[in-house]
């Protein structure tokens, strides 16, 4: 489980336009990794188009962002495709990502409880430790505190 001062756990995973993404390739950047339920449902196209339109303010502070659910590669391409995001999306199929971030959580609905991704973000430095972590998060205004977290780096 990743602890704000320790460095952030590794991952390499699939993303959409089929190429594999490794937390060593952001070596040197600031890095926010937002977790999301399901593609192309109303929160987390809220969260991913809000990330998408502030894009150019957290590449200004030497930031990437990226985005990651259990769905496929190719419902990330057309949830990408539908909603023009700019950002990678991760696809962690098996939950291994998930699994290592403390995601996977149970949730309820309805009084069933069942497992799910938690919605998330991790704020990770260009030395790859992290920084910040959001947990249960609530979308509006989530990104501009993330921008502001970013900015502070």
């Amino acid at each position: 489980m990743p602890e704000i001062g320790k460095k952030s756990p590794k991952f390499n995973l699939p993303r959409d336009g089929g190429e594999t993404v490794s937390l060593s390739d952001f070596k040197g950047k600031n890095l926010v990794i937002f977790f999301y339920p399901r593609d192309n449902t109303s929160g987390c196209t809220t969260e991913a188009v809000g990330f998408t339109v502030r894009l150019p303010d957290f590449e200004a502070v030497n930031t990437t962002v990226i985005g990651v659910s259990k769905d496929s590669v190719r419902s990330h391409e057309n949830f990408r495709d539908k909603q023009a995001l700019k950002m990678p999306l991760l696809s962690d199929k098996d939950g291994d990502m998930c699994e290592a971030f403390d995601v996977w959580r149970d949730k309820k609905l309805y009084g069933k409880t069942y497992k799910g991704i938690e919605r998330s973000t991790f704020l990770i430095d260009a030395e790859g430790v992290v920084r910040q972590v959001w947990r249960k998060v609530r979308v509006p205004g989530h990104v501009e505190e993330v921008l502001a977290a970013a900015q502070a780096l």
